[in-house]
């Protein structure tokens, strides 16, 4: 009875310390590895369009003009080309990398800028005494040359007069970094009258301090690329544009990315339709600090681990530009089943956008590809202008203008741009 006794006592023991050692292990932390990278395909080019008259062939005919609006940091520069209509292969553009928009001091500049603006030669034709009588599209040259400046006369002593006297391009600043350039043929009555063709303008995105694509549309002393002959010969703008859409797009590098390990229900750092807590979202959203967002966690209850993860060499995370791979960063981590991630990064070229996890955040025991979780939202403290072409964008030397929104999600497409599928920018992969 009692050897019986004990058995059962032993049986009962080994019971207990097996459901216990289950328990433990599943209370136990597990190692675990976050990376994120930015996999943006970028592109050079903020913004590109086309311009055209009104009539049929929509030329600009001496007296008319037409206009473009678009937006710009400093430093960014407008370029653009039309074609010298009554010529074999003329067009005018400003001299690279195209027309200055703001001073030194960050004040836009606005009236005539017409004195940037030059004659250049394609060097695929060769060239007629301009004027209506001009064939199309003439004799081609014996051997192509590079295209060079046309200043008094051509390569055959043909003359004109200096291309200000005959294209007039003056700016108007509408406000929060967007401006109208107006394009006014004035070669009315002059020994080179002559219409202007349809024509293509474009803004390179500035990085560092440098233009992504300083020479989209010429490049002056090489040869003519990209459909610019197209356009210099015929006034067809049609291939030019194509090649500069396929250069415009999106690019903004991901700044130090803030990961919190936490227990809980809720996101510890942000809310949609409340506004920023004053804890650092802001300072990360406007100016891509996590720090002070970090240490204000630290002492949050529930949450167990903070990290500010910053790119070697960079610090940001660059995009991929021309096919190398973008920025990547990585963090052991220590989890427990019940354990969330919560992820936030500073859309690099805006105001105050950032992605950030969605919903419940992330499982923390999760495997694979967790990019479907993330979400660019708007944090509402700072007035928000065209993403990558902003004159107040911190990365972009600016300084944001406050306004007090609720923080919500970015419309997409939205009152700028269309941005790609998010997970097509932010890759977040748990091992």
């Amino acid at each position: 009875m009692i050897q019986n006794n004990l058995k059962a006592l032993v049986i009962l023991s080994g019971g207990i310390l097996l459901a216990s050692c289950k328990k433990d292990n599943n209370n136990a932390t597990q190692p675990g590895t976050i990376s994120i990278e930015n996999v943006l395909n970028s592109k050079p080019l903020a913004e590109s369009g086309t311009f055209a008259g009104t009539g049929t062939p929509p030329v600009i005919l001496p007296g008319q003009s037409v206009s473009v609006t678009f937006s710009a940091a400093k430093n960014q520069r407008l370029t653009f080309a039309s074609m010298y209509g009554w010529s074999n292969d003329l067009f005018f553009a400003p001299l690279n990398p195209g027309i200055r928009l703001y001073n030194d001091d960050g004040t836009p500049i606005t009236g005539d800028v017409s004195d940037q603006v030059r004659l250049w030669d394609n060097g695929t034709r060769v060239n007629q005494a301009p004027g209506m009588a001009v064939t199309h599209p003439g004799t081609a040259e014996a051997t192509v040359k590079n295209i060079r400046e046309v200043s008094g006369t051509d390569d055959y002593g043909n003359k004109y007069l200096p291309a200000p006297q005959l294209m007039k391009v003056s700016l108007v600043y509408n406000g929060n970094s967007t401006f109208t350039a107006t394009i006014m043929n004035n070669s009315a009555g002059t020994a080179n009258e002559t219409p202007f063709s349809p024509g293509v303008w474009a803004i390179s995105y500035i990085v560092g301090g440098n233009l992504l694509l300083p020479e989209p549309i010429y490049s002056s002393g090489k040869p003519t690329a990209n459909g610019l002959t197209d356009l210099s010969e015929a006034g067809n703008n049609t291939v030019l544009n194509t090649y500069l859409t396929g250069q415009t797009g999106i690019f903004t590098p991901l700044s130090p990315v803030l990961v919190v390990v936490y227990s809980g229900i809720q996101n510890p750092f942000y809310k949609t339709g409340e506004n920023d807590r004053g804890e650092g979202l802001k300072e990360l959203a406007q100016q891509g600090n996590a720090d002070i967002l970090a240490a204000a966690l630290k002492s949050k209850a529930g949450v167990k681990s903070v990290y500010v993860l910053k790119a070697q060499s960079t610090t940001v995370l660059l995009p991929r530009i021309n096919g190398a791979d973008g920025g990547k960063v990585s963090q052991l981590l220590n989890i427990m089943p019940g354990d969330r991630i919560a992820v936030a990064t500073m859309y690099g070229f805006s105001n105050d956008w950032f992605f950030a996890s969605t919903g419940n955040d992330i499982d923390a025991t999760q495997k694979g590809d967790v990019s479907a979780s993330i979400g660019l939202f708007d944090n509402g403290t700072a007035v928000n202008q065209f993403p990558g072409a902003g004159i107040t964008q911190f990365n972009l030397a600016g300084t944001p203008l406050t306004e007090s929104k609720l923080i919500e999600a970015v419309p997409n497409p939205n009152s700028f741009t269309t941005l790609p599928p998010f997970s097509s920018i932010v890759k977040i992969t748990l091992q």
